[in-house]
């Protein structure tokens, strides 16, 4: 397929530098283990847009036990933005993958989505810290690093706040970042927990998912307790208005928001009381 002298094919592991250029020039946050993450996986619709051998865009579909495809990773050069390619992607893409899709959309990318028969569910702010510090210090026996042991409890708690289970994705925060991954647990029963990476620009915290505002408190304040003094940033349903402002008073500031969209039918909206940060806008 080409269009503009641009030509799509497949992402493979070799490109990983390219597709991380891309994300760095964008100002994303992506890192050379998110990227292979992504691309490993044949499940995943990984595209790419090529032209003089150089990878000019990209676009992944993260697909979730072939019932949902998370999309995500659309970037085009700047150089080429403006001929389409965004659109082309995304149409093969669809051609494809015929299962539900869903993504976050930045303001910028919103209209083009519409476009697709895009529709808007809810709203995500963007929190960023510059430094972290100041954190109070958790007491709470119930908090321990979470580990292997603990993949099946978080599966199921994530598979009820988001809609769909994750378990490949819930496996790569605990065996790649198992510092950033902590569990609430009561009684060998897991009331909630945080998971974390690392990020090019940023460490990035979450999925957070917890039973109470002040279970997930505790969790974001642990996880914030080992980031003292780093770039932090957290991605939070702007419907949890406490907890943005328990961000603000700990030095945030909001820096974007996304748009929660799907297209056509939402069967996997989940339970968003529950959620109160998400994997990140790649990742749902």
């Amino acid at each position: 397929m080409q269009t503009a002298n641009v030509t799509l094919r497949i992402l493979q592991p070799d490109d990983i530098d390219g597709a991380m250029q891309l994300s760095i020039d964008a100002g994303w946050n992506q890192t050379a283990n998110d990227w292979q993450f992504l691309i490993e996986d044949s499940r995943n619709i990984c595209v790419a847009a090529v032209h003089d051998n150089k990878i000019t865009g990209t676009t992944i579909v993260l697909d979730y036990v072939g019932k949902l495809g998370w999309i995500g990773m659309v970037l085009v050069d700047k150089q080429y933005r403006g001929k389409g390619i965004s659109k082309l992607m995304l149409n093969y893409v669809f051609q494809h993958y015929t299962a539900v899709t869903k993504l976050d959309a930045t303001a910028f990318g919103e209209p083009v989505y519409k476009q697709f028969g895009f529709l808007p569910e809810y709203t995500i702010a963007r929190m960023v810290n510059v430094m972290t510090s100041g954190t109070p210090v958790n007491h709470s026996r119930l908090l321990q690093q979470a580990s292997s042991k603990h993949i099946s409890q978080i599966t199921a708690l994530d598979e009820i706040a988001f809609g769909i289970e994750r378990k490949k994705l819930i496996e790569y925060y605990i065996q790649q970042y198992p510092r950033k991954a902590w569990v609430l647990e009561d009684n060998n029963r897991l009331e909630g927990f945080a998971l974390g990476r690392d990020g090019y620009r940023y460490h990035h915290i979450g999925p957070v998912v917890a039973a109470t505002p002040d279970q997930a408190v505790t969790l974001i304040i642990q996880a914030l307790e080992k980031l003292s003094s780093q770039r932090v940033v957290i991605d939070v349903p702007s419907d949890k208005k406490e907890m943005i402002q328990l961000l603000q008073s700990l030095g945030f500031s909001e820096q974007r928001r996304f748009v929660r969209m799907y297209k056509e039918q939402n069967p996997f909206t989940g339970d968003t009381s529950r959620l109160f940060a998400i994997a990140g806008p790649e990742l749902g």
